[in-house]
C-alpha cells in the first residue's frame, strides 16, 4: 500500500493500493455488493455506464438514472449481456425538472446503499431554467442536492450508505458566488460557470457529511480525471486547457475513483473528502500548487462555505418547487 502524506488538516491522506491507471473492475474485483442497491445518474454514457457495470458486476443491484430513457434501456441491456448478471433497472430523471427529481425519489421504495451523483455537464453554453437557474449549477449541483435529500431516508436505511460525487480538477476554476450563482450581475463564463457548480460538488459532500454521518451516510467527491466523452461536446473535445495525451484515461480507468469510493473497506466511515486516481488529493491555496488533474481547493473544503450552499440550495429549491 503507498505511503500516507500529511494533510492540511493534520489527518493523513486516505492513499489506497490504487491508481491512475486503474478501473473499474480491478477496484471492485474482490468486493461482493449483493444485496446492495446502488443508483447511478448519468448511467447512460461516459463513466456513467462504466460505474454502473462494476458495481452490476460484483452483485449490486443498479438502477441506472437517465434522462434518456431508451438510451439507458441499451446500456442495461449490455451491462447485463458483459457481466451475465441481473439487467440494471432503467428509471428517468432529468436533474434540471425539480418535478421530474422528486418523481424518480418518491418512486423510491426500500433502502438505498450507494449514489453515485454522476451525471453533468461541462461548459456549456449559457441557458437557464424555468426558475431562473444557471444550467450547468443546475445540473451538476442543484439537481443532485434535491435528488440526495429527497433520497435521505432511503439513505439512512441502508445503514452505511455512501453517496459518491463527481466532481472535478475544474472545480480550481471558481468558488462558489454566493451572491451571484445564477450570473444576474456578471457576464456568463462558461469555464467559471462549471468551476462553481464543481465546487458546489465538493462542498455538498463536505456538508452532507456531516448533516448525515449519524445516520451512517457518507459523501466523497472525486476528480475522475481526463476522460474523452460526451462531456466535452460544448468544447470540441478538449477541458479548459490541454491535457497531456499521457494524462488521458479510458472510461474504464475513469471510473475507477467513483467505484472506490463507492464500495472500498478503507473508506468506511470516511467523508467529506476529495479523491483523485483512487486516492485523497492534497488540500491547496493556488491553482498549480499540486501535480496536473489534482489538488483541491482550500474554499471547496471549507465548513462555513459548506452549510452556506446547503441553506442556498434548499432556499432555491423551495423558491422553484412545482
Amino acid at each position: 500500500m503507498a505511503g500516507r502524506l500529511p494533510s492540511v488538516s493534520g489527518m493523513s491522506l486516505i492513499q489506497t493500493p490504487f491508481g491512475f491507471a486503474s478501473t473499474a473492475a480491478e477496484v471492485v474485483a474482490d468486493i461482493d455488493l449483493t444485496g446492495k442497491r446502488a443508483v447511478v445518474t448519468g448511467a447512460s454514457s461516459g463513466i456513467g455506464v462504466e460505474t454502473a457495470a462494476a458495481l452490476s458486476a460484483a452483485g449490486a443491484e443498479v438502477t441506472l438514472a437517465v434522462r434518456d430513457l431508451a438510451a439507458g434501456e441499451r446500456v442495461a441491456k449490455d451491462i447485463g449481456a458483459t457481466t451475465g448478471d441481473s439487467v440494471p433497472h432503467v428509471a428517468r430523471l432529468d436533474l434540471t425538472d425539480p418535478a421530474s427529481v422528486a418523481a424518480f425519489a418518491d418512486s423510491w421504495t426500500g433502502p438505498l446503499h450507494i449514489l453515485v451523483n454522476n451525471a453533468g455537464v461541462m461548459a456549456s453554453p449559457e441557458q437557464y431554467t424555468p426558475q431562473g437557474w444557471e444550467w450547468q449549477f443546475a445540473t451538476n449541483h442543484l439537481g443532485h442536492f434535491a435528488l440526495a435529500t429527497r433520497l435521505h431516508a432511503a439513505l439512512a436505511a441502508g445503514g452505511a450508505a455512501r453517496i459518491v460525487v463527481v466532481s472535478s480538477t475544474g472545480h480550481q476554476l471558481s468558488p462558489v458566488v454566493f451572491d451571484d450563482v445564477n450570473f444576474a450581475f456578471r457576464p456568463y463564463d462558461p469555464w467559471l460557470a462549471y468551476g462553481q457548480s464543481k465546487t458546489a460538488n465538493v462542498l455538498f459532500a463536505v456538508e452532507a457529511t456531516r448533516r448525515w454521518a449519524a445516520d451512517g451516510i457518507t459523501t466523497n467527491a472525486l476528480m475522475p480525471g481526463a476522460i474523452y466523452t460526451n462531456l466535452q461536446r460544448h468544447t470540441g473535445g478538449r477541458g479548459s486547457g490541454s491535457v497531456p495525451p499521457e494524462l488521458i484515461k479510458t472510461p474504464a480507468q475513469g471510473a475507477a475513483t467513483s467505484v472506490l469510493l463507492a464500495t472500498s473497506p478503507l473508506l468506511e466511515g470516511v467523508g467529506g473528502r476529495y479523491f483523485a486516481d483512487c486516492n485523497e488529493t492534497e488540500t491547496i491555496d493556488r491553482r498549480g500548487a499540486a501535480p496536473p488533474l489534482h489538488g483541491v481547493a482550500r474554499y471547496a473544503l471549507d465548513p462555513e462555505g459548506a452549510e452556506r450552499l446547503w441553506a442556498l440550495s434548499e432556499k432555491l429549491l423551495a423558491e422553484g418547487a412545482p
